[in-house]
């Protein structure tokens, strides 16, 4: 291995400078992983890593994910000195600023050469997951045995932190079960976390446990140049099972007074700069400094990587000239090229006028056309198919044999399913979608989160959605979940009513681009409101919220509902008489974004007699009732009953809306 270690050490030094020198500037940020990694950042970015600063997002880049999202210095300063154009010595400078190009932690929608918005510890360790499954599912579907396009890896760079998250285990015991020899991750094993010495609150062998999951394992010296380059080829070269790097490093390395320490985490050896660069051998008059030398380096060695890249176009070219049709599916990945809403229910057949089906089922039945429209859709559970509904048949499981399927078996790991889907998205190739109970949306919040602030195109199916699950009693009956969700700005969530508004909830899910949907689906069977035109059901799920049923002669009370409560809504209707309005609001989210006129024509603020249904916490139709309005909803856990039971006792029932608008003045 020709090793230019004098370059790399030159390389690190003054990428520690960088950082030094930008936590100071803002008086914020994260000094120990950038100092105490330096050395692996300059063998990262400076030999092992294929990647082409000119072109980011090259397809068959390896990718690179700084799951220690606190240290991004870490990554701004091997961007900037990598030759990344976006990240330059000015954007070094504006480290924490607003409206700068180097947040405070890495985004993905902000920064080029940023794979994953990590915050959150251990959300970048399942991302990397995801993005080696989506790179193993490519490859199982484009390379041909002429032409290979996909050949790459994911690094991942991941402290005690990430680690000791439980998601980061969730997506680590996957990725050795499925044989994921793609992926190499990196821990920067400094023995400090954020508060104390890491033994303080950890005992265990991560080596060990790596071993236990089915990953190769080694042990180096992070500061050892040679060692740190010869563990990532033997990764690169050993076959079928992940790699864990168990990095030995010095938190804070470079600043004497800290180094080693819990203080080294945060910004608490910036005072110590001046010292600490002159330490070093940086210039002590020229703040945020790079030599020629390193910039020459640097500069050569993207014209080497470009050549790679040159090389790999060569290849692609051939690729595409002998394979129209798989060329033009990757371009549709690639360019997040879907399906309007209205093609796709075009494809979505109508369902029999008599069917009584939960709408679960009615999304099985929907999702298996939606899949033929959508080629790159892949569909996971946690362990739920069998209750989910959402296998996608006739295709097959991915595997550790067989990446080409389309059904991904995550076992019983919510949090982990949600970010490695994550993760797929991230890559840009695939549409993820994934399954469980809605109840158990709260194991998978903070990904789902993150996937609505990066703007990720996910699509979650989560069936069981309310106090009508039943026998499995309160602590399966997510009386708030809903309601908890649809406070996440930028996340779409759709309660269906019937299997005509499932279809509408598939078709707004699967053609959206610019961040995900939530589909939260009924365990209990619902009848077809065959009052309300199909078309009208199918359509209005795209504008949200919609008039479902009109009122006969002047307007004077408006029922709302969502989900499975509209069959109340609509029967209470009828009691009531002349005046009547029922609006069904399958996704709150769509319809606030709907234009004024056209929310003021749904629901007029004249008419202020409203009365809203749903089987779950009231908290967000007070919004649309207001002070006058009554919402018919729960103030308490659910019972275990019989569904049906359980919505009379606790009065979610079209005789309560009745009883609530006769009681209106």
């Amino acid at each position: 291995m020709n090793l230019p270690t004098e370059a790399l050490q030159r390389a690190a030094t003054e990428a520690r400078g960088l950082a030094m020198d930008a936590v100071h500037a803002c008086s914020s940020g994260h000094l120990g992983l950038p100092l105490g990694c330096a050395e692996i950042g300059a063998v990262l970015f400076g030999h092992s890593l294929v990647y082409d600063p000119s072109e980011p997002r090259w397809l068959n880049r390896d990718r690179f994910v700084l799951s220690a999202g606190h240290g991004s210095m870490f990554l701004y300063a091997w961007l900037h000195l990598a030759g990344f154009k976006q990240m330059t010595i000015d954007q070094v400078k504006a480290f924490r600023a607003p409206g700068s190009h180097t947040p405070g932690h890495p985004e993905s929608f902000e920064t080029e050469g940023v794979e994953c918005t990590t915050g959150p510890l251990g959300q970048g360790v399942a991302n990397a997951v995801g993005i080696a499954l989506s790179q193993k599912m490519a490859a199982a579907r484009f390379n041909t045995r002429e032409h290979v396009i996909f050949d790459n890896h994911v690094v991942c760079l991941a402290g005690d932190g990430c680690l000791q998250e439980g998601v980061s285990a969730e997506a680590s015991s996957y990725a050795g079960h499925n044989h994921l020899d793609n992926l190499i991750l990196i821990y920067d094993s400094n023995d400090v976390t954020l508060d104390a010495m890491a033994n303080a609150s950890q005992s265990e062998d991560a080596a060990k446990r790596y071993e236990a999951y089915g990953w190769h394992v080694q042990t180096v010296d992070g500061h050892d140049f040679e060692k740190v380059a010869a563990a990532l080829q033997t990764a690169r070269s050993t076959k079928g099972k992940p790699h864990l790097i168990v990095a030995k490093t010095l938190i804070g390395k470079g600043i004497a007074e800290v180094a080693g320490t819990a203080k080294a985490h945060g910004e608490g050896g910036a005072k110590f700069i001046d010292a600490s660069r002159k330490a070093l051998g940086l210039p002590e008059d020229q703040h945020f400094y790079v030599s020629a030398e390193t910039h020459a380096f640097f500069t050569a060695h993207a014209a080497e990587m470009g050549k790679k890249h040159a090389s790999w176009k060569q290849i692609f070219s051939a690729w595409q000239g002998a394979n129209p049709e798989l060329a033009s599916q990757l371009n549709g990945g690639v360019s997040h090229k879907l399906p309007s809403s209205g093609d796709l229910l075009k494809v979505i057949p109508h369902f029999p006028s008599d069917a009584k089906i939960a709408t679960r089922k009615a999304g099985s039945d929907v999702l298996q056309p939606v899949a033929q429209a959508v080629p790159l859709a892949v569909s996971g559970s946690a362990d739920l198919y069998g209750s989910t509904l959402n296998y996608i048949n006739g295709a097959k499981d991915v595997t550790p044999a067989d990446f080409g399927g389309r059904n991904i078996r995550y076992g019983i790991r919510e949090h982990g399913m949600a970010a490695i889907m994550n993760g797929i998205a991230y890559d840009g190739i695939f549409h993820a979608s994934g399954a469980t109970f809605l109840v158990f949306a709260d194991y998978a919040r903070p990904s789902i989160r993150i996937a609505a602030l990066s703007k990720l195109p996910v699509v979650y199916i989560f069936t069981h959605d309310s106090i009508g699950v039943g026998e499995d009693g309160p602590t399966h009956q997510p009386v708030e979940t809903v309601s908890g969700l649809r406070v996440i700005p930028n996340l779409n969530v759709i309660r269906p009513a019937d299997p005509e508004e499932t279809a509408g909830s598939f078709a707004a899910a699967f053609s959206r681009t610019c961040g995900p949907t939530l589909l939260s689906l009924s365990r209990q069977a619902v009848p077809m409101l065959n009052e309300i035109p199909v078309d009208k059901r199918r359509e209005g799920v795209l504008q949200g919220g919609y008039i479902a049923i009109p009122e006969s002669g002047p307007l004077r009370t408006i029922l709302l509902a969502s989900g499975s409560e509209l069959q109340h809504a609509v029967t209470a209707a009828k009691t009531l008489g002349e005046g009547v309005r029922v609006v069904s609001m399958p996704c709150m989210e769509i319809f606030n974004a709907q234009p004024l006129a056209y929310r003021e024509s749904v629901l007029p603020s004249a008419v202020r007699r409203r009365v809203a249904i749903e089987a779950g916490v009231k908290d967000a139709w007070f919004r649309y009732v207001g002070l006058d309005g009554v919402v018919i909803g729960l103030e308490r856990f659910g019972l275990s009953a019989p569904g049906n039971y359980v919505m009379e006792k606790l009065g979610i029932t079209a005789q309560a809306v009745v009883d609530a608008v006769n009681a209106l003045k």
